[in-house]
């Protein structure tokens, strides 16, 4: 069972153990109660406030979130700049995209990979990263060694080729796809 499917897990699952058979000892079985674990260190992609747009709103709200749940200690952001000069970040803000420099995505995975970053959540909408209908986030993801669970915020029924290679791509690096509405997800199914 991945990470992720743990994450989503519900309830205990129940395993066997046996000890090793002797000569003179019988076999014995023993049911374990195991917990899912979380991921003890999970990062977010995305904008993130005092930048201002909703996708920064959002994502700061899903940080506090799940600081409030697991603790400040197993959650960083990774916000993306428009700006050269960047923004006052609090201090989950560990590391930086560049909006359009293509390196800033590099270096940001293997930051990441580093790290030992358990799960990252990408927070997707066109305009964010840089590149051609935002394409500079698939060489951060094919980059990443853990589980990503992406949040698609747009999905467009009639994307552009670039949109709709963008989008294919994101959805084959993404462990699972979370969509904003059952609208979404017939427009993500049919395209």
């Amino acid at each position: 069972m991945s990470p992720l499917e743990l994450v989503t897990s519900l309830g205990n699952s129940a395993t066997q153990a046996t000890r090793p058979v002797s000569d003179q000892q019988p076999v014995t079985s023993v049911p374990m109660q195991t917990k899912p674990s979380l991921p003890s260190r999970i990062a977010v992609i995305g904008n993130h406030l005092p930048r201002q747009c909703g996708i920064a709103t959002f994502t700061t709200d899903l940080c506090e979130a799940l600081s409030a749940e697991y603790g400040t200690a197993r959650l960083l952001a990774v916000p993306v700049n428009d700006t050269e000069s960047g923004y006052d970040y609090p201090a989950r803000v560990r590391w930086t995209l560049a909006q359009e420099d293509l390196q800033s995505y590099q270096n940001a995975a293997d930051f990441l990979n580093f790290n030992n970053i358990d799960m990252v959540c990408l927070q997707h909408e066109y305009g964010i990263f840089g590149g051609p209908a935002g394409s500079h986030i698939l060489h951060l993801l094919q980059r990443l060694k853990m589980p990503v669970v992406t949040t698609l915020h747009t999905v467009l029924r009639e994307p552009n080729p670039d949109q709709k290679m963008v989008m294919e791509e994101i959805a084959a690096l993404s462990d699972r796809i979370i969509v904003m509405s059952q609208l979404s997800s017939q427009f993500l199914q049919e395209i």
